[in-house]
């Protein structure tokens, strides 16, 4: 189950980090806007008031999702232009320098990229 969740992830951690700092984004907001226009929020939107005294853990949650989501995507984009660009050498000596550090970077992205990396090591004849 640990395997079948981890590999999911790999292949659509882009997705689930973009949907988690959406989340994260707006869980913030409302954390915010609960500390800040208690009275406003019970008037004008008939927000429960019980609701909103959790506003204080509210807010670190989005901060956390917020958090994780930006790490992750972060981590995804610079990972998968690294290799891209990587990708690009025609030169074996420029592609054997940096081959541990790209095979290190496909092994977080999804499948697809760590095929690329293949057909690039079978192209330049790398093993």
């Amino acid at each position: 189950m640990a395997n079948m969740l981890g590999r999911m992830w790999k292949e659509h951690v882009a997705e689930i980090s973009i949907v988690l700092l959406i989340i994260g984004l707006v869980t913030l907001l409302f954390g915010i806007l609960g500390m800040v226009w208690t009275e406003n929020l019970i008037d004008m939107l008939g927000v429960n008031e019980s609701l909103l005294s959790w506003s204080l853990y509210i807010l670190i949650i989005g901060f956390i999702l917020t958090l994780a989501g930006a790490f992750y995507f972060y981590d995804f984009m610079r990972n998968k232009r690294f290799l891209l660009d990587e990708l690009e050498t025609n030169k074996r000596s420029e592609f054997m320098k940096n081959h541990a550090e790209l095979k290190s970077a496909a092994r977080h992205l999804p499948t697809k990229y760590q095929d690329m990396l293949a057909e690039k090591e079978d192209e330049l004849r790398v093993r």
